[in-house]
């Protein structure tokens, strides 16, 4: 089982998150080259889960130029910060859009 998120990506658009169920998870956002601009999480302070999130996304950002994915998840913070931990070691630095303090971040050697 691979902890990078592999889901296939989505265009984000109205449809596509009217679709997306009202649960907690995570989700990353990207352009249409497929290169990560934000990593989120839909937590218990989102009042539809991810369907909120996305939602969110869309308005601020428009239609039809974006890409996302997500996946379900009860443990959405640990989820989000292993995410962003991967991104870190993989590329070097955080999402474009992604705001946190490195420093509060673990380290991850993925294989």
């Amino acid at each position: 089982m691979s902890i990078r998120l592999d889901k296939p990506w989505r265009i984000l658009d109205e449809g596509s998150v009217e679709a997306l169920p009202g649960q907690l998870g995570v989700y990353q956002l990207a352009d249409e080259a497929e290169t990560i601009l934000l990593i989120g999480y839909a937590g218990g302070h989102s009042l539809f889960g991810l369907r909120s999130e996305l939602s969110s996304q869309l308005s601020a950002r428009g239609e039809g130029s974006f890409l996302f994915r997500c996946e379900v998840t009860m443990q959405y913070m640990s989820r989000y910060q292993e995410l962003l931990m991967l991104h870190l070691a993989d590329h070097g630095e955080l999402p474009r859009d992604n705001n946190d303090d490195v420093a509060t971040l673990g380290r991850l050697s993925p294989a």
